[in-house]
């Protein structure tokens, strides 16, 4: 599959609990959300149905969301078991996995999957929209060229009477 994007933003929310009623407008038009815990950490598993909840307050029913436990290469230490996350994550209707950023493993994994997932709920909603252009969003009309173009105005200065 060939996933191209042209822009893709991630927003780190852990480190704007101070800022939750700023938060929420950055949630507007997200398509995709990695929950991410620290599998040594049971604390942080338990906010996560908290952000959860947030998460679905705030995006569309269509979001694309995965639960992460990182750390899952410090197993002496591990505070949340695969089997609990994977039920949860099966109950909530989310993808999981589990990853290890200092072993880089399943780290590019689980955001090509989530972009694979993406893909797949953006096209299906286009071939919903099919061939219908009164079904496709509205924008706004910006006259390029003729008065108001900008060269036009370069040519008189800009205070010029």
């Amino acid at each position: 599959m060939d996933l191209r994007c042209n822009n893709i933003n991630f927003l780190n929310c852990a480190l704007c609990l101070r800022y939750r009623a700023i938060t929420s407008a950055y949630y507007r038009g997200a398509v995709g959300a990695l929950l991410v815990y620290d599998v040594t950490r049971h604390v942080t598993f338990e906010n996560v149905e908290r952000w959860l909840k947030e998460l679905r307050d705030h995006t569309d029913s269509s979001i694309v969301i995965m639960l992460v436990g990182n750390k899952a290469d410090l197993r002496h230490l591990r505070a949340v078991s695969t089997e609990d996350a994977q039920a949860f994550a099966e109950k909530e209707s989310t993808f999981f996995m589990e990853t290890s950023a200092l072993e880089s493993m399943n780290v590019e994994s689980a955001f090509t999957e989530v972009l694979t997932q993406i893909h797949r709920v953006v096209s299906r909603k286009a071939l919903e929209v099919g061939d219908d252009p009164a079904a496709l969003p509205k924008g706004q009309t910006i006259n390029v060229g003729g008065k108001d173009d900008v060269s036009e105005v370069k040519k008189a200065g800009c205070c010029s009477a």
